[in-house]
């Protein structure tokens, strides 16, 4: 590490991953490649699905008018069931947030397959990557519990400022720090667990490692190049809104075809894959070990990629980099 410090870039990883969406889903051009690589993606979470209009069970309430009395009948009647029903209903909502949870987390390795390899394949990364995507999803888990009880600890905390109120202007004062303090903890929470989980995936999928592992080493990345993924968080906003509005228009022109869950994925797959492709190209800048290509690179891919990446960028402090592991026939 006796060289310069690496420069790490913003705009040349991004039109790097326009360049490879291009090769992998126009050159040439494949329907079957795109439902396959779009069914990938829609596991990852890429749902497409947004702006269901449900016919409203209140549509035509003024003409139906019930006495006070019959309703208040009938909910006494009802309340003990209701109470099952709410259970019942809650039990139902968890799992099949748990279940979504678990086929994200094993379709994130799959969709990232398919970019870094340029191939349809669904079974075999499936299985290939059966640990690290039930790792995962452990991860995600206790991540969404943590969240969960912090807040309701923000809550509560919120909750208590009501008694602050009573102690005149300084409690006032205090009450308005207090909430400025959990806003922009919130966000900044939200902000550091989204780049966090985003990058572990190609990790994971470069080192074959556990999920805990994978969020160390991101957290340290992050916290030794914050410059650099600040600049990234500004630029994601940018694309994010550009998006929203692209997928707005899509909707608009598709007669809101492109809103219907697997079809919009697939019709909005060039957004998905550079998205995908771009985030795997950023972190090719910090050296060898963050390369999803170093073992395995496409041979149409070489034209795009062709510069081997950078040494990995010196750190003030901390652990070692990890050796690199060796390559394994599946790569």
């Amino acid at each position: 590490m006796n060289g310069a410090r690496p420069r790490i870039e913003i705009f040349r990883p991004f039109g790097e991953a326009f360049e490879l969406t291009n090769k992998i889903l126009f050159q040439p051009f494949d329907l079957k490649k795109w439902l396959i690589i779009g069914f990938a993606a829609f596991l990852s979470g890429h749902l497409a699905g947004v702006g269901f209009n449900f016919p409203s069970p209140f549509g035509n309430f003024q003409s139906h008018r019930t006495a006070p009395e019959a309703i208040s009948l009938h909910f006494d009647q009802w309340k003990p069931w209701l109470v099952v029903a709410g259970v019942v209903l809650a039990l139902l909502f968890f799992a099949l947030v748990i279940a979504l949870t678990w086929l994200k987390a094993r379709g994130n390795f799959i969709f990232t397959d398919c970019v870094v390899r340029n191939q349809t394949a669904i079974v075999e990364p499936w299985r290939e990557y059966r640990k690290e995507g039930n790792s995962y999803f452990l991860f995600l888990l206790a991540v969404m519990f943590a969240v969960l009880l912090l807040a309701g600890l923000m809550l509560a905390g919120v909750m208590g400022l009501g008694w602050l109120k009573g102690a005149g202007e300084t409690g006032s004062i205090i009450s308005i720090g207090f909430l400025v303090f959990l806003c922009a903890f919130w966000v900044s929470l939200v902000i550091f667990v989204s780049i966090a989980t985003y990058f572990m995936v190609p990790v994971m999928y470069r080192r074959r490692c556990r999920a805990v592992e994978a969020f160390r080493d991101v957290t340290l990345l992050i916290w030794h190049h914050l410059g650099s993924f600040f600049l990234l968080c500004l630029f994601g906003i940018v694309l994010i809104l550009a998006v929203l509005m692209i997928g707005a228009i899509v909707t608009c022109a598709t007669c809101c075809l492109a809103a219907l869950p697997y079809i919009g994925t697939v019709i909005l797959l060039p957004l998905f894959v550079c998205l995908r492709a771009f985030g795997l190209v950023f972190l090719r800048q910090f050296g060898p070990d963050y390369d999803v290509w170093a073992s395995f690179m496409p041979p149409e891919f070489l034209p795009v990629l062709s510069g081997a990446p950078p040494a990995p960028p010196p750190m003030a402090s901390g652990p070692n980099p990890p050796p690199e592991p060796p390559l394994s026939s599946t790569m």
